[in-house]
């Protein structure tokens, strides 16, 4: 990973803070995308730059404003002269049933789980030919098995699943892409998450019974990232077994 330089979407927090310590870590300079988490997004970056010099820069944009796409690509560029990999991280989820369902949520989790990400890859796609780089999305084991009351998100995962593959047939052979489904590993914020008798259903559901880490998913994205030369058009889901539990 060393001299690589790695663009991480919703890389501020949570399971995406975990790909870009674990990346940097690595060797790799890291570009740390964010919306609206200002203080997480620039303590990251202070933190990874006292440890090297240089190595982390921050990038803002509403990924919901297509426009803004290429911009982000070209100040990655612009700082370290080249781009080698994009992680897809960032992603909206919230339930909505079928009935209350309306064009804003629509947008917005479509938007982030399927459209940007298509956006990214296509400003992306000749700095990532040219440098023979790779692509990794975050998805989701629920792109498969569809969340109940969660059918636009579900959805929009299962759409970044065949985009996911069409990606890996359009930029072959000189770019990989993969991508990584979640399962349990960081819990939704909410209320509708904290009861524990839930989480403890649902963890149950597991075949090794017990939550996963962001560090298992951070494990995962770079291993496709710099160990997986023969992989793409994957999806490797991290879950515990949950998604083959009956």
């Amino acid at each position: 990973m060393q001299g690589k330089t790695i663009l991480v979407t919703g890389g501020a927090k949570r399971v995406g803070a975990a790909i870009v310590r674990r990346l940097h870590a690595a060797g790799a300079n890291v570009a740390i995308h964010f919306r609206s988490s200002v203080y997480e997004a620039f303590a990251l970056r202070g933190e990874l730059n006292d440890l090297r010099p240089n190595s982390a820069i921050c990038v803002q944009a509403d990924l919901l404003e297509s426009a803004n796409l290429p911009r982000i690509v070209d100040d990655v560029v612009k700082h370290f002269g080249h781009l080698d990999a994009l992680v897809n991280n960032a992603s909206s989820f919230y339930a909505t049933p079928l009935a209350e369902i309306n064009a804003s949520q629509w947008h917005d989790l479509i938007g982030t789980n399927l459209q940007a990400p298509l956006f990214l890859a296509q400003a992306a796609a000749v700095e990532l030919r040219r440098q023979h780089g790779c692509i990794v999305n975050i998805v989701d084991i629920h792109a498969e098995r569809p969340m109940q009351g969660h059918l636009l998100y579900s959805a929009a995962k299962a759409g970044l699943v065949a985009l996911t593959k069409g990606l890996a047939q359009e930029l072959a052979p000189q770019v990989r892409v993969n991508a990584v489904a979640p399962g349990v590993i960081v819990w939704p914020e909410g209320d509708e998450w904290s009861d524990e008798e839930k989480r403890r259903k649902i963890v149950a559901h597991t075949l090794l019974k017990r939550e996963g880490s962001p560090e298992d998913i951070a494990k995962a994205v770079q291993f496709l990232i710099a160990d997986a030369p023969y992989i793409t058009g994957q999806v490797i889901s991290v879950d515990g077994g949950r998604s083959v539990s009956i």
